[in-house]
């Protein structure tokens, strides 16, 4: 999987001052609402990302935590980059679902992560882990991103 192009684009990106964000800011391009939420992807290797999301005034509910909707974007931009930077050539995927479960106040910056198994990458339902924790490390959004993961069609 050395060869996998998002891979290959973080890798390089990491190695220069601001190459995070600039290669968060063009991930992000992929599916511009993500740019909603300025994510900085924080770490990526295959099967695993992590997205960091600041606690900013763009993405306050009323109460002054992060809100929800912008929590659930940031745990879907580390499953798409994870699901990115780990698919097996010969597969593909595409979002079928999520489940996730608010259990804290998101009260700071926080760190959204995706994870899966290796054995994971098989045609059919997948499950891809997620959750949000805040700077102290409590978990504040659980859950599961699913996703239908299907042969690419021979040419």
């Amino acid at each position: 999987m050395g060869d996998n192009p998002l891979l290959k684009m973080y890798k390089t990106a990491i190695k220069y001052p601001l190459g995070r964000t600039v290669f968060s800011a063009k991930f992000a391009r992929f599916a511009p609402y993500f740019r909603t939420i300025h994510p900085v992807v924080t770490e990526l290797r295959v099967n695993h990302c992590e997205v960091l999301l600041r606690k900013r005034k763009s993405v306050q509910n009323h109460i002054g935590t992060v809100h929800a909707i912008a929590i659930a974007n940031g745990l879907e931009m580390a499953m798409g980059g994870m699901a990115e930077a780990s698919i097996p050539k010969h597969l593909r995927w595409i979002p079928k679902g999520m489940d996730i479960n608010y259990i804290a106040k998101a009260e700071t910056d926080l760190i959204c992560h995706a994870d899966v198994d290796p054995e994971d990458w098989v045609p059919g339902d997948m499950n891809v882990r997620v959750v949000a924790r805040d700077m102290t490390g409590k978990d504040v959004v659980t859950g599961v991103i699913r996703l239908w993961i299907s042969e690419k069609p021979k040419r």
